[in-house]
């Protein structure tokens, strides 16, 4: 017990001299032992050091320059800048601290810290020292692009590109820049510059901003295929999906577009950024098309949830809130979302059994479906029986129809020799429609007539 009592001591005393040594030997160096550490990777150890030199002499320089140089390593930017503000109140000259490298980090931490005006003054001084750098002409250029300085931003990026060539980053900054001030040809050939330069990853980017440009000018396929690309990396994923997604809605391929924008929807990971409301949006955009209804207000009421002004959302749910009471799957929300089969069948119902009225024929039209029916009578044909025909069509978009829907009916009308029409419309009718259906030969059944229909057909 004695002999381990006394190995205990030893290793104890040990240890305390060991601590005594190296603390004598760091502050008999001063600050000539910090870089030293730092370059071993022994931050911890620089940053103790460092506090302590700094508590002794708040003027010390290199101890502040040192000290923020070991809290930038450890990533602690924070306290970092707060040692490099100091450092740049008492001023470098005549100090043991490499400019460069103190004016770069300095840079660095302005930026970081929402500090473009001060980020930029340090990149102009050290292209005054080193101006064949084109990493500084590069930042620069950035910091002038994000203060508004479109001009300056290009000259400063054009001049990194000269002294770095073969810098995809510095291309597709300044693509980025000409696609922001309208110059869409000399955005597009500077963005497929940078791809030549750029690794697989680092390529994302730049396709997406080409996917914007060719959407732009309305080749959404080139856009679609180039949002794919960009696709393939997290960072822009979702918005890549979605304006992919947007690409196929606006030539009408829905069916082309609800998978990827379930793919957009997967990826979502904070519902309140733009570009998951988007994505969520336009996903019940397309289960609308697919007579999806359900699906589509899920999606809806959560864009609602998180923003409530978001685009119509509001008015789409309002316009869909009697499906939720429709439980049974008939009415309203079976006319709204049956197949285009069972559709007709409905139609042909209400014809009959709402409108006392004789089907001749029934079959598909554009936004829902239309009757050629007659006025009582057996179903023989309307010609041989003499009996009065009428037309009617069914609309079942959630949009109110317009003056062109009944211009197309009465039209349509007029070709068969038809005298008398009927427009159905679940979304009813905008006033323009309603002011141009006056006097002329059609009645309109809006959505509460089309819901007593309804009530009628299913007894």
């Amino acid at each position: 017990m004695r002999v381990l009592a006394l190995i205990i001591v030893l290793a104890v005393g040990t240890a305390f001299l060991a601590a005594f040594i190296i603390r004598q030997f760091l502050f008999s160096k001063g600050t000539d032992a910090l870089p030293q550490l730092i370059k071993r990777g022994k931050t911890q150890l620089a940053i103790k050091s460092g506090k302590q030199l700094v508590s002794r002499d708040p003027k010390n320089a290199e101890a502040h320059y040192y000290l923020g140089l070991a809290y930038f390593a450890e990533k602690k930017e924070d306290l970092a800048y707060r040692e490099f503000k100091t450092l740049n109140q008492l001023s470098i000259q005549g100090k043991a601290i490499p400019e460069i490298e103190y004016r770069q980090t300095l840079a660095q931490l302005y930026a970081s810290n929402r500090e473009p005006e001060e980020a930029l003054k340090e990149y102009l001084l050290l292209i005054k020292l080193m101006p064949k750098k084109g990493d500084y002409y590069y930042q620069a250029g950035k910091l002038f692009a994000a203060l508004g300085k479109t001009d300056r931003g290009r000259e400063y990026l054009e001049k990194a590109a000269e002294f770095s060539p073969n810098d995809g980053n510095i291309y597709f900054e300044l693509g980025v820049l000409l696609y922001r001030a309208k110059k869409a040809p000399d955005a597009k050939a500077v963005l497929e510059r940078a791809l030549r330069f750029q690794k697989d990853k680092a390529q994302a980017k730049t396709w997406y901003y080409l996917g914007k440009l060719q959407k732009d000018v309305k080749d959404y396929a080139g856009a679609a295929a180039s949002f794919e690309k960009a696709a393939a990396e997290p960072e822009y994923k979702l918005r890549a999906l979605v304006e992919r997604g947007g690409c196929f809605m606006s030539v009408n391929e829905f069916a082309k577009a609800l998978p990827v924008l379930e793919r957009a929807a997967a990826a979502i990971t904070k519902e309140s950024d733009q570009e998951s409301l988007f994505a969520r949006y336009f996903l019940g955009l397309c289960y609308e098309k697919k007579r999806e209804i359900d699906r589509a207000v899920a999606q809806w009421e959560k864009v609602y949830s998180e923003k409530k002004g978001f685009r119509d959302v509001g008015e789409k749910l309002a316009q869909y809130q009697d499906l939720k009471a429709d439980t049974g799957g008939g009415g309203i929300k079976k006319y709204i979302t049956a197949g285009n089969a069972d559709f007709l069948e409905l139609c042909k119902s209400i014809v009959k059994n709402a409108m006392g009225l004789s089907v001749q024929n029934a079959r598909p039209s554009p936004g829902g479906g239309e009757v050629l029916a007659v006025e009582g009578g057996s179903e023989d044909d309307w010609q041989s029986n003499r009996k009065i025909p009428r037309l009617i069509r069914f609309y079942r978009g959630n949009d109110p129809a317009g003056e062109e829907e009944i211009r197309s009916i009465l039209d349509d009308a007029r070709e068969q020799n038809i005298p008398k029409t009927v427009l159905v419309a679940s979304g009813g009718f905008s006033r323009a429609a309603l002011d141009f259906a006056n006097n002329r030969p059609v009645e309109l059944f809006g959505r509460e007539k089309l819901q007593n229909m309804l009530r009628k057909a299913a007894q």
